[in-house]
């Protein structure tokens, strides 16, 4: 079990020899980019589940800023079990503190934002609404990250491809919108 955590956390970043497994549950010979294309679509597919938990959460509490505490609160714990079982040193942190600049640190409060203000879109604008909206912003700043390779990410030029593919995902917001 411990095993597999590590290797879980192998996925998330850590580089750890010798693990095959996704998720700390199947083994595979090797983690090829379709497993990670998978993995990424999966847990997109989760976020709309996410949103509409902490809809609810929000009606049967004093709103939307308790439920996303209580979901960063829960999940919070979750990682720490996780990382508990895996034997990660959590000591990195207050390393991290030492030596990383206060904005690396700026992701928990995008993460905050983010889960927030998804709990006050969902029932004012519907799920597939508030996640077309969401993904187009996500996708626009991703080619500009991209093209521009910027927070040190390698440099992959917008195309013509690229910018049909942005403007394709508009649209299917507009239509979303629409109907």
């Amino acid at each position: 079990m411990r095993r597999a955590l590590r290797c879980y956390l192998g996925l998330l970043g850590r580089r750890l020899p010798g693990c095959r497994y996704l998720c700390g549950l199947f083994a595979f010979p090797v983690m090829n980019r379709l497993l990670l294309m998978l993995l990424a679509v999966s847990m997109g597919a989760l976020l709309p589940v996410q949103a509409a938990l902490n809809t609810r959460l929000a009606r049967a509490t004093d709103g939307p800023i308790v439920a996303a505490l209580a979901s960063f609160f829960v999940g919070t714990l979750t990682l720490l079990l996780i990382a508990l079982a895996a034997g990660v040193r959590l000591g990195s942190m207050v390393e991290a503190a030492r030596s990383q600049s206060p904005t690396v640190w700026l992701g928990g409060v995008i993460g905050a934002l983010y889960v927030g203000s998804v709990t006050l879109l969902t029932p004012r604008l519907g799920v597939a609404l508030t996640f077309g909206l969401l993904i187009a912003g996500q996708l626009i700043l991703s080619v500009l990250f991209d093209h521009f390779g910027l927070f040190g990410l390698p440099v992959q030029r917008l195309s013509p491809g690229r910018v049909a593919g942005v403007l394709l995902l508009l649209v299917g917001v507009v239509l979303i919108r629409r109907f």
